[in-house]
């Protein structure tokens, strides 16, 4: 054995031995945010800017980007690169100022919303992004409804202020009567929308004046300066956002922290993501303002402290991120204790004992291994194939979370190869987007295995599927769309009567559930009248 590898040995044996006030210590210097908004409103430009700034990245990438240039370090599946969309939920851990940040960038659009809901159960805080010219768009309105379900703290950053867009104080009084939240700017924007000069620091009263980088792909050029300086420099522009911000004070508009962690009001940040402006800002407030993990409750309502023996919730699988190997990556974020290579957990669900020796953190794509994590942190459990999302992992194997969100199937269509000597791939590239929560991927007797049923929230969820099955699995794919709209959950026993209903066919998943799909609810209700003695179970978005 090498010194190397003796020395982590020793250092794992003494994280092993963590007292509690390490473990609150850790835990206090962590930060676990999602970003959340609108497709389009620029959370991955965003989340690629904020590693930028924590000097994580060299050079920032655009989605959108001009020739030759990277994509963003989030987007990193093809699909995501050639449609300028997220269409997974990705972690990066970043360090700020002595603090370690874990941000996780979710998917925008409404047809991947169950892996965005999932998220959102892993982490302390989120960002809102809004664009400055959309204002609070339809997902957003959603996404923050889930915030407020849970009671995730909410620091809102109006983006693309670089663009023409509404007035600042017009976004203020429609972020309110939307949240429900008083808006608190901590930065304020000299210059209206697409003239942006610069940020007024509202808490220091200094001018912040920025020079975008050529290509925009650095980190923007920062002059401060005093007000003096300021009011020669800017005249009527900065004469405007004093008087605006003198405003917002005298109507108590200014941050208070626990007002901010008790849901009551939203701090406000005015950033051009693209061009790097305004950033530094954000980070600085998620080391600041963020809160630091907390107690979790299980799904009985005991309290489980940071302190206590490691436990950790499995809310993400993805496979495909390491193409030479083809292996399977579970996300889980640490919610108590300390997590040490090589040490043995339990699955909640099976009891299944766990040797963690192949845990690794994420940034992107990229991947490290990890010798010790703390609460908030994010890790990633390599090939532990038996581990489904929502699977609690503790060291005594007592511990339950509450369940992750599962949404309702809109749409379904059978599926099989194009290619009837690619079997082997076909089948094995359904059982992953199935773990992974891509579709749901259901077989019917009639059918038989061959041409499975797969259902989705959103119609783009076949577009990832035919995607990933050709270019990852080298199986290509044929849909047929089938009549039905809604699912229902049955007993097995009930079966034979489903399937003499007109409208309605029986569909089985690898989890042991039985499903009946209904062309519409017409034919549930019917069905309903008819057998009062049959339940059928609605399969609806559950939270903790």
């Amino acid at each position: 054995m090498s010194t190397a590898e003796t020395e982590t040995l020793e250092t794992t044996a003494e994280v092993a031995r963590a007292t509690a006030a390490q473990v609150l210590a850790e835990a206090s210097r962590r930060r676990t945010i999602a970003v959340i908004s609108h497709p389009d409103a620029g959370k991955s430009t965003l989340t690629e800017a904020l590693a930028l700034h924590a000097n994580a990245i060299r050079e920032a990438g655009h989605v959108h980007g001009k020739a030759g240039r990277a994509g963003v370090a989030t987007d990193w599946q093809d699909m995501e690169k050639q449609r300028g969309i997220s269409i997974s939920s990705a972690v990066l851990q970043l360090d700020h100022r002595g603090m370690v940040v874990n941000v996780v960038d979710t998917p925008g659009h409404a047809d991947f919303s169950e892996d965005t809901y999932r998220a959102l159960t892993a982490v302390d805080a989120v960002i809102m992004l809004v664009d400055a010219a959309r204002g609070m768009e339809v997902q957003t309105r959603k996404l923050f409804g889930v915030c407020k379900q849970r009671g995730l703290p909410v620091i809102t950053v109006v983006n693309k202020w670089d663009r023409p867009g509404q007035e600042a104080l017009a976004l203020l009084d429609e972020i309110e009567s939307v949240t429900g939240l008083k808006p608190t700017p901590i930065t304020w924007p000299v210059g209206i929308a697409g003239d942006f000069r610069g940020l007024l620091e509202r808490g220091s009263g200094e001018y912040v004046k920025y020079t975008k980088a050529p290509g925009g792909a650095t980190r923007a050029l920062e002059q401060r300066m005093s007000a003096a300086d300021a009011a020669a420099l800017e005249g009527p522009s900065w004469q405007q956002a004093l008087e605006e911000h003198e405003l917002l004070s005298e109507t108590g508009a200014d941050h208070d922290e626990e007002e901010f962690l008790a849901f009551r009001t939203t701090p406000v940040y005015f950033t051009a993501a693209v061009a790097n402006t305004g950033v530094g800002q954000v980070l600085d407030a998620l080391v600041d303002v963020a809160p630091s993990p907390h107690d979790q409750r299980d799904v009985a309502g005991a309290t489980h402290t940071l302190a206590e023996g490691f436990s950790a919730q499995v809310f993400k699988t993805q496979t495909g991120m390491n193409p030479a190997h083809r292996d399977r990556l579970a996300f889980a974020r640490i919610h108590s204790g300390v997590f040490h290579r090589g040490m043995t957990v339990r699955d909640d669900r099976s009891g299944r004992p766990m040797v963690l020796k192949h845990v690794q953190t994420v940034f992107g794509a990229d991947r490290s291994t990890v010798d010790v994590a703390w609460p908030g942190d994010v890790i990633g459990l390599v090939n532990a194939r038996h581990v489904v999302v929502g699977d609690t992992l503790s060291e005594n194997g007592r511990i339950s979370y509450p369940p992750l969100p599962v949404f309702a199937p809109e749409h379904f269509r059978t599926v099989r190869p194009a290619d009837l000597r690619v079997g082997k791939q076909f089948r094995q590239g359904l059982r992953e987007l199935d773990a992974e929560g891509v579709v749901r991927v259901l077989t019917s007797d009639s059918r038989g295995d061959g041409e499975p049923v797969v259902s989705a929230v959103g119609a783009l969820q076949f577009d990832v599927v035919q995607y990933r099955m050709t270019h990852e699995f080298r199986s290509p794919v044929l849909f047929t769309e089938l009549p039905y709209t809604t699912a229902r959950i049955i007993d097995a026993a009930d079966a034979p009567l489903l399937r003499a209903h007109r409208g309605t066919e029986v569909v089985h998943h690898t989890d042991g559930r039985t499903f009946a799909l209904f062309t519409d609810e017409w034919r549930v209700r019917s069905f309903e009248r008819d057998n009062p003695g049959v339940r059928l179970e609605e399969l609806v978005a559950t939270s903790s």
